[in-house]
């Protein structure tokens, strides 16, 4: 893809399209192309632009000294910033990062993804770097406006490094409680999930983790096999509130231990109400806190 509307950058940036209006006429910041119709659009190449710029304001350069700089120059302090990253704000690698999905360049993934670890570890590099990413560049939630190859990419990369992540943990006590982690039909956006089980094994606590798009019947089998006491789903694309309460209700019935945790964005777990049963968990904190009560 090399079309990009305002509405993209801004999107993709963080930048808010008014602002990157301003920035245009009055640093001459970016050359937007017209299309016949005398729409403004951006290619790939200025968009890379001004997410140099935005890393680069974010560590105390000035926009309109920016905005005077030929791309190679950008480029080479961005690359300059990059190898003292360990003095760099956490706002510096989220442009970098979605520079690379953009560019499907895994090496600097790579090495902005070994920064962040070094700087802030493995928890703090989903919550402050990794989560807000994702909502940028819209994998938690569908948006057509986004390339979907680009989500794949960056989202593929990112599930390698929860993997390995959980794999480095201690194997927990087989006799502690367990969780059973899913997510329901049609759900297929598992990094949130993946994120759940790293922090659930690093607690000590056992993981059943079965991962997306997992039929009722399923699910049903591996409940009466292994008898877990705690499950735990995400909901991301939104469904019918009224058909949501349903799945969960239907849910209670089939688990009779103790209770169903589910995640999703506040405003669609407000809308679902109480359900026996249910616990609804809208931030990190909320996880944390019931696996503070359980160790």
């Amino acid at each position: 893809m090399n079309s990009f509307s305002i509405t993209q950058l801004a999107r993709f940036s963080g930048v808010k399209a008014h602002t990157i209006r301003m920035w245009e006429q009055r640093y001459h910041t970016l050359q937007p192309n017209r299309t016949e119709g005398n729409t403004r659009f951006y290619n790939n190449d200025q968009l890379k632009r001004l997410l140099n710029i935005v890393t680069l304001a974010d560590v105390d350069y000035k926009v309109s000294e920016l905005s005077k700089m030929p791309d190679k120059r950008l480029f080479k302090l961005v690359e300059e910033l990059q190898n003292k990253a360990g003095d760099a704000h956490y706002e510096y690698f989220i442009p970098q990062l979605i520079n690379a999905a953009i560019n499907y360049d895994e090496l600097a993934f790579e090495k902005t993804f070994s920064h962040c670890l070094l700087r802030f570890g493995f928890k703090d590099t989903y919550l402050l770097i990794i989560y807000p990413l994702l909502v940028r560049i819209g994998l938690l939630w569908s948006s057509d406006t986004i390339p979907p190859a680009h989500e794949h990419f960056i989202s593929n990369l990112i599930t390698q490094k929860l993997f390995t992540a959980i794999d480095s943990l201690p194997v927990p006590d087989p006799k502690s409680e367990s969780w059973l982690l899913f997510l329901p039909e049609q759900e297929f956006h598992e990094i949130g999930l993946l994120f759940a089980s790293y922090l659930i094994r690093r607690s000590g606590i056992k993981v059943i983790y079965l991962g997306s798009n997992l039929p009722l019947e399923s699910l049903k089998m591996v409940l009466e096999n292994t008898s877990p006491e705690n499950l735990l789903l995400f909901f991301v694309h939104r469904d019918l509130p009224e058909d949501t309460r349903e799945y969960l209700k239907h849910l209670g019935k089939l688990f009779k231990r103790k209770k169903i945790f589910v995640a999703g964005h506040k405003k669609f777990t407000e809308q679902l109400g109480e359900i026996n049963k249910v616990q609804y968990l809208n931030s990190i904190e909320d996880l944390e806190k019931q696996l503070v009560h359980k160790t």
